[in-house]
């Protein structure tokens, strides 16, 4: 007769089993009714092919679950090469620019390797795993659903360097027809504040330990800045006016050529999206904003960015309900609601004004998985709540995403702080 505590294991082992084949599936589904040219293409150093990220989400699951096991022999011999990331401490890896080079494995291949790893991964859940590789692979996971995301938004840019615009995905839902949220700010009192990491349930390692942060009074936006809040701002000259800009931002700006947001027309009337070229909903949050434009915005409409603990302690009062990649929409859409803080998750990713960096008594997980998030902390912005391309059950208010200051093609917004 089982004891209770094998019941819980049993029970523990199933949900975890039933993640991983959900999480496996969706990025699947991601390349449905795409061509093998779709996946090979890489469109800048920044972003990677979408096989190359199906086939690495998998090499994660090879390389620190299936080969914890001493006697392991990898499934396909020098493909560590070319499908680790950063993890120095495993070893030397295909250098990330030049992923796109990589026609050999076919994608065929790689959804043969990909299916071998899941059969092996199943089997060794079923089994039963110790309390720390079954961490493992949720981290692995959450590792998946980060990927997913950044499938769609490299795909995304890839397409909008194609002529012809392809559409990845139909539009299932037309322009809304909200009436407009007006912009106000909600006040807060300031004091001592509980951020990071709850003691329960999944989170990284850079969202702990909790700790105890000082706010001064201030107020945080009720919605993020709309497309029409934006447009006005380029319209006024925005993009022309050094006086706005950080120096590393004016710069940015005049190297690339900036003129407005990131898949805007010249005209400032339509975006290109997912679901092809559309019009440019006054409504809706704007979108592919890096931090020294949204930093810009802020100082021209005489206002600031939150801090990450500023939005972090907003979040922990607002609704979690948002408009996440679950939905199918794949844009960011207007706020529909009509009190309180507006969006805080989903829908756009919100730039803060902290820099990415370590919370006090901050410890990397132990070995090669160290390297995921803590030797990333310097020179990158965060950005908090999660976008229209993030899974439902993947954010939460401690989660801290982050980029360089100068990246747009992620779904990133912002909303305004004062004083």
């Amino acid at each position: 007769m089982p004891t209770h505590r094998s019941a819980i294991a049993s029970h523990a082992s199933t949900t975890l089993a039933a993640r991983y084949r959900r999480a496996r599936a969706q990025s699947m589904h991601l390349v449905a009714g795409l061509q093998p040219e779709d996946c090979q293409v890489q469109s800048m150093p920044d972003a990677s092919p979408l096989k190359w990220n199906l086939a690495h989400t998998s090499w994660f699951f090879e390389e620190f679950v299936l080969g914890a096991r001493s006697d392991y022999a990898p499934l396909q011999p020098g493909w560590s090469f070319l499908f680790n990331s950063y993890y120095q401490a495993v070893g030397p890896m295909h250098a990330r620019a030049s992923r796109g080079v990589l026609t050999r494995p076919t994608l065929a291949d790689i959804v043969v390797y990909r299916a071998a790893v899941d059969e092996r991964i199943a089997h060794a859940i079923e089994r039963g795993l110790d309390e720390q590789l079954a961490a493992v692979v949720e981290l692995g996971i959450q590792h998946e659903q980060q990927h997913q995301e950044l499938m769609l938004t490299d795909i995304l840019h890839a397409f909008s360097m194609n002529p012809l615009e392809p559409v990845f995905r139909a539009r299932v839902q037309s322009l809304s027809h909200a009436a407009e949220v007006p912009l106000a700010f909600i006040a807060e009192p300031g004091g001592i504040v509980e951020i990071g990491a709850l003691g329960y349930g999944f989170a990284f390692d850079n969202e702990r330990p909790r700790h105890r942060s000082l706010l001064h009074p201030h107020a945080v936006a009720n919605r993020p800045v709309n497309n029409r809040e934006f447009r006005e701002f380029v319209r006024a000259g925005g993009y022309s006016d050094a006086s706005h800009w950080l120096s590393e931002g004016w710069s940015t700006l005049q190297r690339e050529g900036w003129q407005r947001p990131l898949y805007w027309s010249e005209g400032l009337q339509t975006a290109f999206t997912l679901g092809g070229r559309i019009p440019i909903d006054p409504l809706a949050p704007v979108c592919h904003v890096s931090f020294f434009e949204a930093d810009a915005y802020a100082r021209w409409a005489g206002k600031r960015l939150p801090t990450e603990m500023e939005w972090e302690a907003r979040a922990a009062q607002s609704d979690r309900c948002g408009n996440f990649v679950d939905s199918g929409v794949l844009i960011p859409l207007p706020p529909r609601g009509d009190a309180g803080a507006q969006q805080m998750y989903g829908d756009v990713w919100e730039w803060t004004s902290s820099p990415y960096v370590a919370y006090p008594g901050f410890a990397p997980l132990a070995g090669a998985l160290g390297e995921y998030n803590g030797k990333f902390m310097c020179g990158q912005w965060v950005l908090r709540g999660g976008s229209c391309a993030t899974p439902a059950d993947h954010i939460r208010e401690s989660y801290r995403n982050f980029f360089p200051p100068s990246a747009r093609w992620q779904f990133s917004g912002f909303r305004l702080a004062t004083p």
